[in-house]
């Protein structure tokens, strides 16, 4: 059977499970959203947020999965196959705010017949625009200048001190061609940059053509030839430390290394290594391995950019999500199936 005949398959069951809501429905947010998102969903729905906007501990979200209707958890929420178990018999959806569902378990959620949506693609630009804010940053050595600046250790412009790389003529390789990718790509031709990538599946040739792109199918080899190489995938057990301490270590000593995605695509201790020793350029990192927590050792790194995840952090974006959020939460709770309706892992 096709995945697209699957997908059907699963969406026609799932209409069928979706249930009209007798008064408002019962909604838990796990962290603080923009003032218009909360007023509009505290006009729409019995809205329960979580007040001082901090990470909910494990025993918090599992009481908010036994008493909601709906739960609106954000990339900080882990919701494991063991809390969705325990969730109460009402809980119908779980309307993530964002794109990224890799911290819900999706196959038992199906198995309690309990609907997961996202908010696909109000983040893409965001994300390509900030992509490019690191990639530009630590090639010309934007955070180390400032740094110098704020010192009062500058004395005035010298011929030969804080050089970088200029990035035109250079060869750009993307990690992951989805919405966000593809965004970089269609950034890059301005730059003036040369553009290969690796997905999972090659695009069509007019959108290569549209894009400037190559396509690369061994990861190995667009490594190697990249000046920069920039990671836009999923935080998956396929993707885990895609950028290893191997891979790493065929990057050029030139290179720079861009990620927006997920932490866990790297190897961060041997990326750390490779910069520490001046194994490769640089790096811009938005994500870490063990958010918040940062790896000192990054922090005194001067051929790196670092910024506390805030890729998609614009006012646009976020409102954007908001609307998408309340929308798929309405459609639910009409007995309708939602537009964002997530159906990997729904067989």
């Amino acid at each position: 059977m096709h995945d697209r005949d699957r997908n059907s398959q699963a969406a026609a069951a799932d209409h069928r499970q979706t249930r009209r809501i007798a008064g408002k429905p019962r909604v838990v947010i796990t962290r603080r959203l923009l003032p218009e998102t909360e007023a509009r969903m505290a006009q729409l729905f019995d809205v329960r947020a979580n007040p001082d906007d901090q990470p909910m501990p494990r025993e918090a979200l599992i009481a908010a999965l036994q008493e909601a209707h709906v739960l609106v958890p954000t990339v900080t929420d882990r919701i494991d196959g063991a809390m969705i178990a325990a969730a109460g018999a009402q809980l119908g959806l779980i309307a993530n705010f964002g794109a990224g569902i890799e911290h819900i378990d999706l196959a038992a959620a199906r198995a309690r017949r309990i609907m997961v949506t996202n908010t696909p693609g109000v983040f893409t630009e965001d994300t390509a625009d900030l992509t490019f804010a690191l990639l530009i940053g630590v090639s010309r050595r934007v955070v180390e200048g400032g740094r110098v600046l704020r010192s009062g250790e500058w004395t005035g412009w010298a011929p030969a001190t804080l050089l970088g790389h200029r990035i035109s003529g250079k060869t750009l390789g993307i990690v992951g061609m989805g919405r966000i990718g593809q965004a970089v790509a269609h950034r890059a031709r301005a730059f003036g940059l040369d553009v290969i990538y690796h997905n999972r599946h090659r695009l069509p040739e007019a959108a290569e053509r549209m894009f400037g792109a190559r396509y690369q199918a061994d990861l190995d080899a667009l490594v190697a030839e990249a000046d920069i190489i920039t990671l836009h995938c999923p935080a998956t057990a396929d993707t885990h430390h895609l950028m290893d301490a191997r891979r790493i270590a065929l990057m050029k000593p030139h290179a720079y290394l861009v990620n927006v995605a997920r932490g866990e695509l790297i190897e961060e201790n041997a990326l750390i290594e490779a910069l520490e020793a001046g194994r490769i350029g640089g790096a811009g990192l938005d994500v870490f391995a063990d958010e918040p927590r940062i790896d000192p050792r990054l922090l005194r790194l001067g051929n790196v950019s670092l910024l506390p995840h805030m890729g998609s952090g614009t006012f646009e974006g976020r409102l954007a999500s908001g609307d998408k959020v309340i929308a798929n939460i309405r459609f639910w709770a009409d007995g309708h199936r939602p537009p964002d309706q997530v159906l990997e892992g729904w067989a």
